[in-house]
């Protein structure tokens, strides 16, 4: 049997998901059951240990399913972009929402009653999921607890096409290995979640976003023309073309999402991985 890619595949040693039946071995296969994330940012890791290093984080609202609970961590799958990894249980529920609206703006509160000068109870991030059953003039409430200003929200239809323009909104929010959200962020997140507020699914990370996304624009450093919007791919990174010969991307230099040039990212990329320097260029078609 080859190898499936435990990102986006849940198998262990020791358990599998029922649907890898004939695709791995496991001892034991389970079919697992829906969960939803009910806390604003939930961190998953490779391992259930919180000194473990973040690999993605889940938003709230998004539908997961679990395949095991123990010790206060669950192991789950998401239904968005299939990334597999560990959740602290307090994060899920059990009762799984439909969402009716998304947060399309950088974040906002929620906040115990539709008063503004209330003390928050939670942050919701750009591409947060939320079920609205009531409004209280510019408050909407949601059907798990906490209002949300309502210009804040979307509905699922209201997209913003110009991925680009969302990205550039991300402008000096910190870097964060494994960070998915606007209070912190990697490269490739920078990227899913601005395709996704254009509605647009998009793969967790950069290697999957170079097999998966657009069309592929064939590099020659001294010939290929970039067009805003290009998704240049280096060795483990990635950033969105400006013009031809600027980018922004978040990025371990600035330690935050930031414009610029792409000569000297090239450089550094090279320095970092023995010489190798842009691997592929990917098209969308908005």
């Amino acid at each position: 049997m080859s190898a499936l890619d435990r990102r986006l595949n849940a198998y262990r040693p020791d358990l599998a998901a029922e649907s890898l039946k004939g695709l791995v071995e496991a001892p034991h296969f389970v079919k697992g059951t829906p969960a939803q994330i009910a806390v604003g940012l939930a961190d998953l890791k490779q391992r259930p240990d919180a000194a473990a290093r973040i690999d993605s984080q889940l938003l709230a609202g998004e539908k997961v399913t679990v395949y095991e609970e123990k010790d206060g961590w669950a192991w789950v799958q998401s239904a968005d972009d299939n990334y597999v990894g560990y959740v602290e249980t307090a994060a899920l529920r059990q009762q799984v929402l439909d969402p009716t609206h998304c947060v399309g703006v950088l974040r906002t509160f929620v906040f115990p009653q539709p008063d503004l000068k209330d003390p928050p109870i939670d942050v919701l991030s750009m591409g947060a999921q939320v079920c609205i059953t009531a409004r209280e003039g510019n408050y909407l409430s949601r059907a798990d607890g906490g209002w949300v200003y309502a210009p804040h929200l979307a509905a699922p239809d209201q997209t913003e096409r110009d991925f680009v323009a969302t990205a550039l909104t991300f402008m000096g929010v910190p870097y964060l290995w494994g960070g998915r959200s606007s209070l912190g962020l990697d490269c490739s997140a920078l990227v899913q979640l601005s395709l996704g507020r254009a509605g647009l699914p998009c793969p967790r990370d950069s290697d999957m976003q170079l097999e998966a996304l657009g069309e592929e624009v064939p590099w020659d450093p001294a010939a290929t023309l970039l067009q805003r919007g290009d998704l240049i791919y280096y060795p483990g990174h990635v950033v969105i073309a400006l013009d031809q010969t600027t980018c922004v991307h978040a990025n371990a230099k600035d330690m935050m999402v930031a414009i610029e040039d792409l000569a000297p990212v090239e450089e550094r990329v090279k320095e970092e991985s023995g010489g190798r320097g842009v691997i592929g260029v990917r098209r969308l078609s908005l």
